[in-house]
């Protein structure tokens, strides 16, 4: 299959270049073929993101400042006196 694309010059790496002959010979195709398959999948392969997982700290007990001497007393100790 030939078809009237760019042509270019790429440096393949040693390992891109293996898989892209073992493609050639398991399929018996020629080598821009391969490069193009390769390379559709590739593109077209979804990137599963890593869940977000925010991470957590005890921080004590919880206060609640909608009564202000509760909190006071809370942190600081009944009063004395």
């Amino acid at each position: 299959m030939h078809n009237s694309g760019m042509r270019t010059t790429v440096s393949l790496a040693d390992d891109v270049a293996a898989a892209v002959q073992r493609l050639r010979k398991e399929r018996s195709i020629g080598l821009s073929e391969a490069v193009n398959e390769l390379i559709r999948a590739g593109l077209t392969k979804r990137q599963v993101a890593n869940r977000f997982q925010q991470q957590t700290y005890d921080m004590g007990e919880g206060i609640d400042y909608s009564n202000i001497g509760d909190a006071i007393e809370t942190l600081d100790g009944p009063a004395s006196g």
